[in-house]
């Protein structure tokens, strides 16, 4: 079988830019569109993009799997910048719980939440945890979604945390979906360390952490800094010394309450931070200046009844935003990007166009993927989706729907039928 693959006549949306790092404004509606567009891909990697005409006279000739899109739409693959994808058991008893009026730390308080998914994550082998991943990244491919970021944090032990971590390992050799490895030790203080709290935290940084950098485990370092969870002191100290180790700082911040997450997203430089639904004005500013990724999470926000993130008001204030499903057993069981771009149209004002980017070329920002993902341009991973749509304002326009046709992973076809 032919390793060339050629995409014809499609409605290319490409993300293609001359601008470096994330977009932000008006560079978030620049998608790059091409009509009747058409790229060669050779050995996985994009090797051409223009128009149809274009590519007949280089390519016309050539041996290939050719590909006619008829004028529907083709994008990079999705990224989801922010997900808890490993994980044991599931929490549907307190979704009815919450639809009842419990809230997020009324459940959590009770022993529910993070701490029940801990729990059953901690009784789990890592066999079965491979299993109930590989399910859902199946779910993941076939919305569209060729690469996520993963956390750990359902451990609170490093036995546990090690496992999760060691999953996503086999994972990224075992499945088409890449995955990109977050250490999370900082999700929730465990029960065995209520009152204790700074001394949970110097297990992280005298233990996990080092351990972490050891065996090569995590790119990045993120911290749940909310209210009676971990305070931004602590978030600090943590973040701080997982940057001695070469881990990237990113932050779950001003979920709940405005606790000045944002704020100190931008103070140690992360590359991103995550919810926001409270985040100050000032916080945004912040995370403008100091070139920090708002992560937006309006399924999330929907799932619990929240009133979601002020998507449009950081876009106009020239904050890149990237956008995720938060896939997790609590607060947002999905794996529908699809959805988390219509929802961020219609709960956060965003644009067609705006939602697109997020979802793609700044979510792959989010995750220091943007050389490699993220865009359809000569270099890059073929890593694409054709959707049974004709436009990326459809694609946003009928929504609750899976529109992908067919999904490409570094030029392979993984799912469906052009």
């Amino acid at each position: 079988m032919t390793k060339n693959v050629w995409i014809k006549h499609a409605t290319l949306a490409t993300l293609r830019s001359d601008q470096k790092g994330p977009r932000s404004k008006e560079a978030m509606s620049d998608i790059g569109l091409i009509e009747d567009g058409s790229l060669w891909i050779e050995d996985g990697i994009i090797q051409a993009v223009g128009t149809t005409d274009e590519l007949e006279k280089t390519y016309g000739q050539k041996e290939a799997d050719v590909i006619d899109a008829s004028s529907r739409l083709v994008t990079p693959g999705l990224v989801d910048p922010h997900t808890h994808v490993v994980f044991g058991g599931t929490r549907e008893k307190e979704f009815e719980m919450r639809l009842e009026g419990a809230s997020y730390m009324d459940i959590m308080n009770a022993g529910g939440g993070i701490h029940a998914t801990a729990r059953m994550t901690r009784e789990a082998t890592e066999e079965e945890l491979i299993e109930q991943t590989s399910r859902r990244l199946d779910s993941f491919l076939t919305h569209g979604v060729t690469t996520v970021e993963g956390k750990s944090g359902y451990g609170m032990n490093w036995e546990t945390e090690l496992k999760q971590l060691r999953v996503m390992r086999a994972l990224q050799e075992r499945h088409p979906v890449d995955i990109v490895p977050t250490f999370m030790g900082a999700h929730a203080v465990p029960p065995e360390f209520k009152g204790r709290e700074d001394d949970f935290v110097n297990v992280i940084i005298d233990e996990m952490l080092p351990a972490v950098a050891k065996e090569k485990l995590a790119e990045f370092n993120d911290v749940f800094c909310e209210k009676d969870v971990f305070t931004p002191e602590q978030s600090k100290r943590i973040l701080e010394a997982g940057k001695k180790y070469g881990l990237i700082p990113k932050i779950h911040a001003d979920e709940i309450v405005s606790y000045g997450g944002a704020e100190l997203a931008a103070e140690v430089g992360a590359i991103s931070a995550e919810h926001l639904l409270k985040a100050s004005d000032e916080g945004i500013k912040a995370m403008e200046k100091a070139g920090t990724i708002a992560c937006l999470l309006p399924a999330t926000a929907l799932y619990l009844r929240e009133e979601a993130a002020q998507g449009r008001q950081m876009v106009d204030s020239g904050v890149a935003v990237a956008i995720s499903t938060d896939c997790n057993p609590g607060s947002s069981p999905t794996t529908s990007m699809p959805l988390v771009m219509n929802l961020a149209c219609i709960s956060m004002r965003m644009t067609p166009a705006e939602a697109l980017t997020a979802a793609t070329y700044n979510a792959a920002c989010a995750i220091n993927r943007e050389d490699t993902i993220g865009s359809i341009e000569p270099g890059k991973q073929a890593d694409l989706v054709l959707w049974n749509v004709k436009s990326y304002q459809e694609l946003q326009y009928l929504f609750g729907v899976n529109h992908v046709q067919s999904v490409w992973k570094k030029g392979v076809q993984v799912v469906g039928n052009p």
